[in-house]
């Protein structure tokens, strides 16, 4: 019996298709004449040949023929690995409309279904098994001949407010890399995501027979932080210099990872110290808008987790700066989780949050030590959502702040959208029009004394992207404190520039459709603060300028 025609088939890729198929270099309809003939792409390629800006308006179109935003998720992603100079063009120009789908709320949906809509590899896993290699395994990165910028990395364990997504977090540092690059201008070729896959806990995908991760139970313990070493091991010797970001790991493990690593190596956590940043940026904005300094607030925060005590943590660290002591900073603050007012009584705290605990004798006589009555019995001037408790922020608990604060500073800021603590629509009705207003997720805008104003949306967007840009910038070496706070400050300053000559209130944050030009700002206010701090090299306001300046990468065709 003659064999099969294509039982020793072998075939070999052109370079022409190895070209189309690498999202970098290709430019699909926009190849020019000249291009097509010399590599080989005549006849690969529809006729036409387009301008990039006809291929946004394109895309753009295609874009809203879907009407499900995970659908246009998924379209995005695709386009980003076809051709990414399209990719970003398409989100910096339409940056408002786009960042809710490219990130939060709709990515949190995109990583609950990674295994079901995954199409196309982006990124490393790193696994348990695979820990002796992992510097083996990151020179398999797609661009080895490149240096690594930014690295965003995760352990899937607190995806957003949806808890345990196992390897179906990589949807995060995806999608963080992404406005690493549309808004801070770090170069596509040189962000690296990172999954961590050290297991699951989620029973149902543990039981989901399409699931894409490692099938067995979290590791804990000693194997955990044996792994977490040989990763930022594996890094320090393969890519020395590299912005580390952890994104989105579990309490337990957030502050412990940070405070180990923070000195040995250019890191920060974007849940504790973004968080706090942006956080931090919006309170000072809604400090000068009530005309009070940032050390006379009474802040009550609900929640207690990482990101939580990290945005108390950063106030308290500007409060000093505002000549408090550290004692006077720490009583500032108010901070509840789901067993009430942290008092300094329960054993369970950690040592971050005894930080910030009460003293017992404080709470005598009161009738229990729940929001209503915390926020009943301290008057507070601002309360800050980090619960996900859907509504916690009730009708009476925040009239009754209005009744004691003409300007309350509310701030439901956990996310996606389904966890907010309250809705600003209603903040804005129950405080007659009152309330200084900030959101993690995005809102429609409201009416307030007949004008349109935006939510302003606490998104982490507005730090992080600028922090890469300054340590790659500044070749800063270190991520310290100092420098959060002076881009927190910068935040609120470029809010104040964008409000000059508006007529109504004025906004919270920067507009987002701006953040390219402000992120330059931030960055800068970063970097000086690294030069002062003596982690980067000596360099004078201009030259840090120009140096910011020459790094952003603008998405444009090579010619």
């Amino acid at each position: 019996m003659d064999q099969p025609m294509n039982e020793h088939l072998r075939t070999t890729t052109s370079p022409a298709v190895t070209t189309l198929a690498d999202p970098l270099v290709n430019k699909g309809t926009a190849f020019s004449k000249q291009e097509r003939a010399e590599l080989g792409l005549d006849g690969l390629l529809p006729p036409a040949v387009e301008t990039l800006d006809e291929q946004v308006a394109r895309a753009y179109e295609a874009f809203h023929g879907y009407d499900k935003p995970l659908n246009r998720h998924i379209y995005l992603r695709q386009l980003q690995d076809t051709n990414e100079v399209l990719f970003y063009r398409l989100v910096t120009e339409y940056l408002e409309e786009l960042l809710p789908v490219v990130y939060t709320p709709t990515v949190g949906e995109a990583c609950q279904r990674f295994s079901e809509i995954y199409r196309r590899p982006r990124g490393l896993f790193l696994t348990w098994e695979d820990r002796h290699r992992f510097r083996d395994i990151l020179r398999n990165r797609p661009h080895r001949d490149e240096d690594v910028d930014v690295i965003v990395v995760t352990d899937g364990q607190r995806i957003l407010g949806l808890g345990d997504q196992g390897v179906g977090g990589m949807g995060i540092p995806i999608g963080k890399l992404s406005l690493y690059t549309a808004i801070g201008g770090i170069h596509p070729a040189r962000t690296l995501p990172i999954l961590l896959d050290v297991g699951t806990d989620n029973e149902d995908l543990l039981g989901n027979p399409r699931y894409l991760g490692r099938r067995a139970r979290r590791l804990t313990g000693a194997e955990y932080d044996e792994m977490i070493e040989a990763f930022v091991s594996a890094v320090e010797a393969e890519l020395p210099g590299t912005l580390l970001q952890w994104e989105d790991f579990a309490t337990a493990h957030a502050y412990p990872v940070l405070s180990r690593y923070r000195d040995r190596l250019l890191t920060f956590n974007d849940d504790i110290q973004g968080t706090a940043a942006v956080t931090l940026g919006a309170l000072s904005t809604a400090a000068n808008v009530s005309g009070t300094a940032l050390s006379e607030q009474r802040l009550v925060i609900l929640g207690a987790g990482s990101a939580a005590i990290g945005v108390a943590d950063m106030i308290r660290t500007a409060m000093i700066e505002e000549g408090l002591s550290e004692d006077e900073a720490a009583a500032r603050f108010w901070i509840l989780d789901v067993d009430g007012l942290l008092v300094r009584s329960r054993t369970e705290l950690t040592p971050q949050q005894r930080m910030f605990a009460r003293d017992d004798n404080e709470v005598n006589g009161w009738d229990g030590t729940g929001l209503a009555e915390v926020v009943r019995r301290v008057e507070p001037t601002a309360l800050i959502g980090l619960s996900t408790a859907h509504g916690a922020f009730t009708e009476e608990i925040v009239r009754q702040m209005g009744s004691t604060c003409e300007r309350p500073v509310i701030f439901p800021l956990s996310n996606p959208t389904s966890h907010s603590e309250a809705e600003p629509a209603d903040l804005t009705r129950w405080t007659d029009g009152r309330a200084l207003i900030a959101t993690g997720s995005p809102f429609p805008p409201l009416t307030v004394d007949g004008h349109e104003v935006p939510v302003a949306q606490s998104n982490n967007v507005y730090v992080f992207p600028a922090m890469g840009l300054a340590v790659t910038a500044s070749r800063a070496t270190r991520v310290t404190d100092r420098m959060m706070v002076a881009a927190a400050r910068s935040v609120a300053d470029c809010a104040v520039r964008a409000a000059h000559g508006v007529d109504g209130p004025v906004p919270l944050l920067p507009p987002l459709n701006g953040m390219r030009e402000s992120a330059r700002e931030i960055a800068l206010a970063a970097a000086l603060a690294a030069v002062e701090d003596g982690v980067a090299p000596r360099a004078t306001e201009a030259e840090l300028r120009e140096a910011i300046a020459k790094t952003q990468w603008t998405p444009r065709y090579e010619v």
